[in-house]
């Protein structure tokens, strides 16, 4: 028996010092030192850029998502999240697969009439979302249990946070008309372009 009480107090202790390095150890007064030895960052391509940015969304959601164990109640395992997630999404017109014959100048009259120019105009696309790292962060959160001794041990992964709230970005801005304003914004910049040359501008599409 008595060694059955030994072994259980051998446990409590080692218990009780994982306890200690995770929670008391960083609130030490001296507090701790950062170093950073990374390296600088290298240069690993150059590229020219060919696209029009024509609009620009800036969105923000929260995420409500609930983990739930089966079987098990959630005050023991299990959690639900509040994340706020913010960024912004662009969209933008692509000049750069367009065709030799995309920009056609129609032939010059003696009638005085302005010149005209026909323009094959691609549609303009969304940008993947731009999370603003310093607007995303954790609201709320409620764990069971298991779950808060868990996290006294190891860092949650906030990852699957991240990909939620782009999805729901992507999702918001093909729904808020950002495309339709960037066709519209490319087409006065354009306009106006030609226009300073003396060109009168007809738009077709490619789609």
């Amino acid at each position: 028996m008595k060694w059955r009480i030994g072994v259980a107090a051998a446990v409590l202790v080692a218990v009780g010092v994982l306890v200690a390095a995770v929670v008391v150890v960083p609130r030490f007064p001296g507090g701790t030192d950062t170093i950073d030895r990374s390296q600088p960052a290298l240069l690993q391509s150059l590229r020219d850029l060919s696209q029009y940015h024509a609009s620009a969304g800036e969105f923000q959601v929260v995420l409500d998502i609930e983990r739930d164990v089966r079987y098990v109640p959630a005050a023991l395992a299990g959690q639900r999240t509040l994340f706020v997630a913010a960024g912004t999404v662009n969209a933008y017109v692509d000049f750069g697969g367009l065709a030799e014959d995309a920009v056609q100048v129609a032939p010059t009259t003696a009638s005085g009439e302005a010149r005209k120019v026909r323009v094959a105009l691609p549609r303009a696309v969304l940008d993947k979302p731009n999370l603003d790292q310093e607007r995303c962060y954790v609201f709320a959160q409620e764990r069971g249990l298991l779950d808060r001794l868990a996290s006294l041990v190891q860092t949650q992964d906030q990852q699957p946070f991240y990909v939620a709230a782009e999805q729901k970005i992507a999702d918001a801005a093909r729904e808020s008309g950002l495309v339709q304003r960037a066709d519209d914004n490319t087409r006065k910049m354009l306009t106006g372009m030609f226009g300073a040359l003396g060109y009168q501008v007809e738009f077709t599409s490619l789609d």
